[in-house]
């Protein structure tokens, strides 16, 4: 048994390894800490007891979940416990896990972005604009499907479903494949920032691709690159000269973004000044927006995982069970993960 396997089996589950001990007989705490340490031995009898009760497949405890999640994105952060942080990014884990085990069978897209570092001069604009040419769109059209853009460059996109307290994550891989992964709760708009924040982590806060300073204002930074990704400066500027508070809706049906990230993208290219930024969020608070903005835009779905998910069932003809040992996980966490639609084409290798 993999000892690091089973700390993630035990912390995924949301037990301590005292609470996990209190359940099986013969197991004291001192024992799993010193065995989840890779320091000590537990016989096959209490790994046994152990396996079953956790309800993950023995070969789950032969396989490894490395993933590190360093860009998470918590909107509450300092409410939400450790506990509930290291369930959440295990979910993740679990996704980035998935995705190398069908590697094995599925050809991803290739990623066709260019990450870049700005420790070398280059600003969070400048790699927004950059990374919009690359994905051939125009300066003045709003990234409609961007889910299905992201993903046919090559980043494997995921909705989870969890409470308002994440928004999302993203990171690389054991085998190297980026994936972002948002809060399948959230407003369109919201999701929107996310993805587009979560992507300025993948192409500028990558240690993958070269060292980044423990120093640098990565969340300033891809906030910075979020804004301009989606609402380019040299096309949105002139028009938010003077904004009024009735041209929001316009605003928000055409960039795809929310009304306050429209306001704040004002005050930031100085086409209003404080004053007017204060007038706007009291404005909002007034009419409630601040807690559910009118107006829903759209956004797309992603697909990329799930069509793989079809091909295993429909093309190489797994069922249910075949996934589970394909991938060694419960069947509770292949339900959750699997199910529809077929958009992204991708080939079996």
């Amino acid at each position: 048994m993999n000892h690091k396997q089973l700390t993630f089996a035990r912390e995924f589950r949301g037990y301590s390894q005292t609470e996990l001990s209190n359940q099986i007989q013969g197991l004291s705490q001192s024992n799993l800490s010193k065995f989840e340490k890779g320091l000590g031995v537990l016989s096959e009898e209490i790994q046994k007891t152990i396996i079953d009760f956790l309800d993950f497949p023995e070969d789950f405890y032969n396989r490894k979940i490395n993933s590190v999640i360093e860009n998470a994105n918590y909107r509450k952060r300092a409410t939400v416990s450790k506990s509930k942080i290291l369930k959440f990014e295990n979910k993740c884990k679990i996704i980035g896990y998935v995705v190398d085990e069908l590697s094995e069978s599925i050809e991803w897209p290739d990623f066709i972005l260019a990450p870049l570092n700005v420790e070398d001069g280059f600003s969070p604009e400048y790699i927004a604009n950059y990374t919009r040419r690359l994905i051939k769109l125009s300066i003045d059209e709003p990234v409609k499907d961007i889910f299905s853009i992201l993903e046919s460059s090559g980043i494997i996109l995921y909705e989870i479903n969890e409470d308002e307290k994440f928004d999302g994550v993203s990171f690389i891989t054991d085998k190297g494949y980026p994936v972002i992964i948002v809060n399948k709760n959230f407003s369109n708009d919201r999701k929107r920032f996310t993805i587009a924040h979560e992507l300025g982590h993948i192409l500028m806060h990558n240690e993958n691709n070269f060292p980044i300073s423990s120093f640098r204002e990565k969340e300033k930074e891809a906030n910075q690159f979020a804004s301009e990704f989606l609402m380019p400066e040299n096309s949105i500027k002139n028009s938010l000269r003077n904004l009024r508070l009735n041209e929001l809706g316009n605003f928000k049906n055409y960039w795809l973004t929310s009304m306050s990230s429209i306001i704040r993208r004002a005050k930031d290219l100085k086409c209003i000044d404080d004053y007017k930024y204060k007038y706007f969020l009291i404005e909002m608070s007034r009419n409630g927006f601040t807690k559910k903005e009118p107006i829903e835009v759209y956004i797309d779905k992603p697909t990329c995982l799930k069509n793989a998910i079809n091909i295993f069932k429909n093309e190489l003809g797994y069922s249910f069970e075949d996934f589970s040992k394909y991938t060694a996980l419960p069947n509770d966490i292949i339900e959750v993960i699997f199910n529809s639609d077929n958009i992204i084409k991708l080939k079996i290798v």
